[in-house]
């Protein structure tokens, strides 16, 4: 899974790519719950590229996509958001994979 290192680098992503997006932290305990689980998601779906992105250090992009609790995921696809799993409670493997299974074909 990549780690965001700047606003313009995930712009040329979604662009070019179906991105699912992970706003997390690393003081976020709810965060590291699901960090295990999350090489055996990325694997299961090739079709996406994984990125995280530091709530912290991204502040006002979490803003711009209003992302107010994490962890939250957003994928895009075609450059334009697809879906978006968002809320501040602690999520399961099965709820992140029935969202990435929801997401348009």
């Amino acid at each position: 899974m990549e780690t965001l290192k700047t606003e313009e680098q995930f712009n040329e992503w979604i662009k070019e790519k179906n991105v699912i997006a992970l706003f997390s932290a690393d003081w976020c305990p709810d965060c590291r719950i699901i960090e295990p689980i999350m090489p055996e998601i990325e694997s299961e779906y090739p079709a996406y590229s994984f990125v995280i992105i530091d709530r912290d250090q991204f502040i006002e992009m979490c803003q711009d996509y209003d992302v107010f609790g994490i962890p939250s995921f957003i994928a895009f696809k075609n450059g334009k958001e697809a879906g978006r799993f968002v809320n501040k409670d602690r999520k399961s493997k099965e709820e992140i994979t029935e969202f990435i299974e929801g997401l348009p074909a």
